[in-house]
Formats: C-alpha cells, sequence, structure tokens
C-alpha cells in the first residue's frame, strides 16, 4: 500500500439530525458513525499496490502475502463496522474486541511487510488507524508510539531498508486526525444529549407549570363554589331570592373555571391583580367574611400585577378552606403583597399531621416569587392568625 491519510475522514462530519441518530446499547450513535466502513473501504484503494506486490511475488510467498493482505483487509473493515460498538468502548467485550482487533492488525502488517519488503512499511498507516479507532487514548498512543518506533527501528536494522520518515509522518498523521475525528464525534455526541436534556427540561417545567396553574385554578374555584352552594343550602327555604343567585353564581364560577381551565392547558391564561381582588371581596362577603381590601393598585408596577394577584388568590382559597377566620386583611404596596387572617390552628395542624409549608399552592407560588427575585414567607402569628407574604 502507498502512502495515504486517515480512511475515515468524511465521517468527520458533524452529527446528521436527531430523526437520523439511533442508539447502541443505550449509547447515541450518529447516522454516518454507522456507515464508517463504507468511508473506510474507499481507502483501500490504495491497497491495489499492495496486492500487486503480492502477485508478482514467487510462489509459495505469493499466495502467504494475498493471504495475509485479505486477512488484513477483512479486519480493517470489520474494525469500523464495528466501530459505532466501539468507539465509546463502555463494555468490557468492546475493549477485548477493540484489543484484538489492534492485534491482528499489527501481526499480519507485520507478515505483509516482512514478506514484501520496506516498500509496503505504509501499511502501518492502516493499523495506526485502527488502533487511534478502538482501543482508549492513552493505549491508542502507545501503540501509535510503538509503530512509529519499530519503523524507525526496522529501516537501522534490517540489511537493506533504509530510513524513509515520510511512513513515520503518515503514521503520525493518521493518528492525529483519527483521534480528531472521534473528537468531532463526541463533541456531536454530547451536544445531541444536551439538546435532548434541554427539551426533557422543558416539558417538565411545562408539566409542573399546568399542574400548578390547574391547582390554583381549581382550588380557589371549587373552594368559592363550595362556599356558595353551602349558603344556597342554609338560606333556600327562607330566602330562595337570595338562593337563586347564589346559585346563579355558583354557574358561574363553574363556567369561569372551565374556560380558565381550558386557557390554562393551551397556555394562554393569565391573572390579573384586580380582578383577583374582586374575586377575593365577592368570595370573602359569601362566606361571612369580613375583608379590608386595597380600593386601589395604581402604584403597583406592572410587571408585578400578575404575581401578585397569584398570591391573592392563594391566600384567599387558604382563608376559606382552612382558616375558620372572621376578617382577612389584604395589604398591597409597589414590593409586597401580605393575606392576613384571624383564625386559628386546626385541630390536625396542632397535633403536627399537616405542615404550613408542604402544600402545592405555596411550592407554586415560591417558585414564582424567586423567578421575579422575591422572599414568600407563609406562617402563624402570634395571636394564632395566618399570614401568607411575598416581597420583591
Amino acid at each position: 500500500m502507498t502512502a495515504t491519510v486517515t480512511p475515515v475522514s468524511a465521517s468527520a462530519e458533524p452529527d446528521a439530525p436527531a430523526h437520523s441518530v439511533s442508539a447502541v446499547r443505550g449509547v447515541t450513535v450518529p447516522a454516518r458513525l454507522r456507515l464508517a466502513w463504507l468511508f473506510a473501504a474507499i481507502w483501500l484503494a490504495y491497497g491495489y499496490y499492495t496486492a500487486r506486490a503480492a502477485w508478482d511475488s514467487p510462489t509459495p510467498q505469493r499466495y502467504v502475502a494475498l493471504a495475509a493482505l485479505a486477512a488484513f483487509v477483512v479486519t480493517y473493515l470489520a474494525a469500523f463496522a464495528m466501530l459505532p460498538h466501539l468507539v465509546w468502548r463502555e463494555t468490557r467485550w468492546a475493549r477485548a474486541l477493540g484489543i484484538g482487533l489492534t492485534a491482528v492488525a499489527l501481526g499480519l502488517s507485520a507478515v505483509i511487510t516482512a514478506l514484501l519488503g520496506e516498500q509496503q512499511l505504509s501499511v502501518l498507516v492502516y493499523a495506526t488507524v485502527i488502533a487511534a479507532a478502538v482501543l482508549p487514548r492513552r493505549w491508542s498512543w502507545a501503540v501509535v508510539g510503538a509503530v512509529f518506533l519499530g519503523a524507525l527501528l526496522a529501516g537501522l536494522f534490517i540489511p537493506g531498508w533504509r530510513i524513509d520518515l515520510s511512513v513515520q509522518l503518515q503514521i503520525l498523521v493518521a493518528a492525529v486526525a483519527m483521534w480528531g475525528i472521534l473528537q468531532i464525534i463526541a463533541r456531536n455526541r454530547q451536544l445531541a444529549e444536551a439538546h435532548q436534556e434541554i427539551a426533557r427540561l422543558a416539558a417538565e417545567e411545562e408539566r409542573l407549570r399546568l399542574a400548578r396553574d390547574l391547582h390554583d385554578i381549581l382550588g380557589h374555584s371549587l373552594t368559592v363554589i363550595a362556599v356558595k352552594a353551602e349558603l344556597a343550602g342554609r338560606v333556600v327555604r327562607q330566602h330562595p331570592d337570595r338562593a337563586e343567585t347564589e346559585i346563579a353564581d355558583v354557574e358561574r364560577l363553574a363556567r369561569d373555571a372551565l374556560a380558565e381551565v381550558r386557557a390554562a392547558v393551551a397556555g394562554y391564561r393569565g391573572v390579573t391583580l384586580a380582578t383577583e381582588l374582586a374575586n377575593a371581596r365577592t368570595a370573602l362577603a359569601a362566606a361571612g367574611i369580613d375583608a379590608q381590601l386595597p380600593t386601589a393598585i395604581d402604584d403597583v408596577p406592572a410587571d408585578r400585577r400578575e404575581l401578585f394577584g397569584w398570591v391573592v388568590r392563594e391566600g384567599v382559597t387558604n382563608v376559606l378552606r382552612h382558616s375558620g377566620a372572621s376578617r382577612c386583611e389584604i395589604w398591597i404596596t409597589p414590593s409586597t403583597v401580605s393575606v392576613r387572617d384571624d383564625g386559628s390552628p386546626s385541630a390536625r395542624e396542632r397535633a403536627g399531621a399537616v405542615t404550613i409549608e408542604g402544600g402545592h399552592g405555596l411550592a407554586g407560588l415560591r417558585d414564582r416569587a424567586r423567578a421575579m427575585g422575591g422572599t414568600l414567607h407563609a406562617g402563624r402569628s402570634a395571636d394564632g392568625g395566618f399570614t401568607l407574604e411575598v416581597r420583591l
């Protein structure tokens, strides 16, 4: 074989798109890496000169050289056909196979050069490429160094041979080129895995957003519906007109909740502070809770109003559900929103069966506040009332 460069330079191209990437034992494999043997086979055209030299040799040397050359070609193609399994060497059998293929290639190279002379030393370039492709980096460089030194010593000590540094240079260039190709493949693999992880995290974030929004929507709406339905049941006999009004409100709230759920699933729903304050006034009044709410929110920056609306919604929902309070106060400044009640801890809370920090609603609010650089505080005051506060 004459001097040549690395046999699989075509495989240095970037990975194919995601739809053409497969997996070998859980390892992402670029589509073109699976065709490495085909690119490698192209460079075997230079083997014509070695085959011609073997054919021109006297018998029986001719047949031994041709058999060794045929075995070398099979080993070379097998190494690149198995490259998708060997390139990351993540199993013991893969490492053993890589060592075996390298040993066979080097042994056959020695036989070919011994039979056909120093003109066929360039067959070592192919063996070096195999070593660089299928062995761990430290091992492959040890093999490359040994082959380089062996080719140099052969020119010094074998009678009739001379030192031709062109072969040694080709050995080094081929090994470096093969190593560079594998580095590109590894970087592309890491990039593809990073894209997959980003997509997974985005999907997880969307799932958490949807779960958080559905909790906030349904938790508040169903609580108000339950309060109004209970009120309608109490007054239906004495005040049928008021009961009819409350039932109409229940129907409206149910329809609004359905619309909000659909909007949340579609990703278009927004929360406004003004709307949540109006809803809070209505819900607290229906529950018989004295409400003290701000009359104006003009001084609250526009980019904070959605977060403040979520705090009002979650705080009022908790007051209606859990507090047993008779009074609720909502305080809003440009940087703070708080919801306070005068309720008392439930029997389960006093017994430690439930915790203040454990609700999904508070966890969602904490995430929203953290995303805007704020902090959330939720806890009991000295008189037993509950306070939910977000500061930015």
